[in-house]
């Protein structure tokens, strides 16, 4: 019995030493966390999409309290009322943010970009564009697999089957971005909605020859530069026979719509052109003296 009795007194001497050696590494080494990142956290709508680009709603919260400001800070699920709520917690100012929505540069449907062979492997962009450049004779556009809709989480994406191409809907896009990280062909860009949702831009991201882009896809960019000439805000560039037009100095004139050769150049939910009325000027006949 005395030695069962020194075995646990020795057991428990040994447990209350280890507990306070414990005790006094958590007090030491105790790291405070700032309890306005759980109020963050608890406003945001724990998407974890990586649209604001932290990894997760609890990264962006604990960058919006360490950094003292919002500048630069925004959430795309949440949109403007859920930054106006992290401001009022941290006792900041949040900047109004242009909603934006992502948007797919191609136009190259079935009509469009005739199919020269038959892809029988996964249906997977990511694999398909490791293997070689596509269906068509265009190795810039859309693949078609699908890729962009399995990664959106707010189902605002979708594989038209008459098209072959992804359709955005705007109602429910976020512009978190993951369409765009998903894409191995790069044709689909968060843009700015734009007023009443009204959108100009060059719906192609085909870089060759003009000759060669035309071949592969009838409405394919041909980079003649017609858009370039034609802008008075000088809102289009052109770089590697590809014209793009810039969202934040494009006036939505659309004149460079009308001088496009291709219809490459897409305008969306605009009114109806009014009609062009031709005036007739009639000449008298000058009296003879």
């Amino acid at each position: 019995m005395n030695l069962i009795l020194i075995a646990v007194i020795s057991l428990g001497c040994i447990a209350l030493v280890l507990a306070g050696i414990l005790y006094a590494a958590s007090k030491k080494f105790a790291v405070y966390e700032d309890p306005r990142i759980a109020l963050v956290g608890e406003v945001l709508p724990q998407a974890n999409c990586g649209g604001c680009g932290y990894p997760g709603c609890s990264g962006f919260a604990d960058a919006c309290v360490k950094a003292g400001s919002l500048e630069g800070k925004y959430c795309p699920v949440g949109g403007q009322a859920v930054m106006d709520q992290v401001a009022s917690i941290l006792d900041l100012v949040a900047e109004e943010s242009e909603p934006k929505v992502a948007v797919v540069r191609c136009s190259g449907t079935c009509e469009n970009r005739p199919r020269t062979n038959v892809y029988d492997g996964a249906q997977s962009c990511a694999i398909a564009a490791s293997l070689y450049g596509g269906e068509t004779g265009c190795s810039f556009g859309c693949l078609g697999c699908g890729d962009c809709v399995s990664v959106c989480t707010f189902d605002a994406i979708r594989m038209n089957p008459e098209t072959g191409l992804p359709e955005v809907d705007e109602e429910k896009c976020t512009a978190c971005g993951a369409c765009v990280k998903a894409c191995p062909k790069v044709i689909i860009e968060i843009r700015p909605k734009g007023k009443k949702s009204r959108r100009v831009y060059v719906s192609c991201v085909n870089k060759d020859k003009g000759a060669v882009a035309r071949k592969a896809c009838t409405v394919s960019c041909i980079g003649c530069g017609k858009c370039v000439k034609i802008c008075p805000f000088e809102a289009i560039t052109m770089e590697n026979n590809l014209a793009y037009i810039n969202p934040n100095t494009c006036k939505s004139c659309r004149k460079c719509v009308e001088v496009c050769p291709q219809n490459t150049i897409i305008e969306l939910n605009f009114p109806p052109r009014k009609p062009k009325v031709e005036v007739v000027v009639q000449t008298t006949p000058v009296a003879e003296a």
